[in-house]
């Protein structure tokens, strides 16, 4: 079963979260709605939301609050693209140009500004205005601004460790998996034992999914709309190459300063992907992020059988054999 069944499964639902998207971000300055609607026509595969309503439909009934979160989080990530595009430097995104490269790097800042506005908006006037909810969000924008920030030191420094990969990886992509999820069960009240089980899955969940995303920067595929090397290209140490650290620890302290050498010219991205190719790094790192869908899929096990949780088994396994 792949996702399209899922998004059928949910129908009635996610044409709900897409209508308070929308109203969320209405406005009247004209570049900013019509940006805005270019932005919501060319989206991505709402990942965030289908956790949301899924994480819902498990441990109970689907209300206007869990739309309203499951729509705050796709704002959210949404939000934090437009401002990745900046700090990357990115000319396309989902093979499209992005509105950095169509306006400038400070109208992609403040349109990133205005949709977490509307999404701490959209958090807020939910009918039960939940603190816990509200401390979720909270927590997600530091954790992105930390893992941004953390990422970008590593980068400069070249000395990522294991550690430090998976503390960004949750800050940028798995917190927003987390309180996605944990949102969800909130808004439905479900028990404590539910909100942890779900909020655990998402956890390992956005984890392996970002594991994923690393291992196209290594493999060629036209599906991702994303070129081979690009992380190199900023000099992101990533998954596959600490597995290829593992597997040849002879050459790490040499390849490590090549990384810290490609901005500026003095390596070649070649030579790294080669080194990553000769000692099995996407394989290896491919067998860590079928660790984490595993797990993923454990963490499930205190929830009731449905059919809600049965596609929560299904998405985690769709992320693991994406192809884009």
């Amino acid at each position: 079963m792949g996702l399209e069944e899922i998004r059928s499964f949910l129908a009635p639902h996610l044409d709900g979260v897409e209508s308070i998207i929308a109203q969320s971000l209405a406005t009247d300055i004209e570049l900013l709605d019509s940006t805005n609607r270019s932005i919501r026509e060319h989206g991505g595969k709402m990942i965030r939301p289908i956790l949301s309503l899924l994480s819902a439909l498990a441990c109970g009934r689907i209300n206007g609050d869990t739309l309203r979160y499951a729509a705050a989080a796709e704002i959210l990530h949404n939000a934090t693209l437009l401002h990745d595009d900046v700090v990357d430097g990115a000319s396309t995104r989902r093979g499209r140009p992005t509105v950095s490269a169509l306006l400038g790097p400070g109208a992609s800042v403040l349109i990133g500004d205005f949709w977490l506005v509307r999404c701490v908006r959209t958090v807020i006037e939910a009918s039960a205005n939940n603190d816990e909810v509200t401390g979720l969000f909270a927590k997600t924008l530091s954790d992105l601004s930390e893992g941004e920030l953390l990422q970008m030191q590593k980068a400069s420094s070249g000395d990522t460790s294991v550690d430090d990969y998976i503390r960004i990886v949750y800050s940028k992509t798995a917190s927003l998996f987390e309180t996605s999820a944990r949102a969800a069960a909130i808004s439905v009240k479900a028990s404590p034992e539910y909100v942890e089980a779900l909020g655990n899955y998402a956890s390992a969940l956005g984890i392996a999914f970002q594991i994923k995303d690393d291992i196209f920067d290594y493999v060629e595929s036209p599906s991702t709309g994303k070129p081979c090397g690009l992380d190199l290209l900023e000099q992101k140490i990533t998954m596959p190459l600490l597995c290829a650290f593992e597997a040849c620890p002879s050459r790490e302290a040499e390849i490590r300063c090549m990384v810290t050498r490609i901005a500026s010219g003095g390596a070649s991205v070649a030579d790294i992907t080669a080194f990553v190719a000769e000692n099995d790094g996407v394989s290896r790192a491919t067998a860590i992020l079928g660790s984490y869908i595993s797990k993923a899929v454990s963490c499930l096990e205190p929830l009731p059988a449905s059919e809600a949780k049965s596609h929560l088994c299904q998405l985690a396994h769709f992320v693991g054999s994406r192809i884009a």
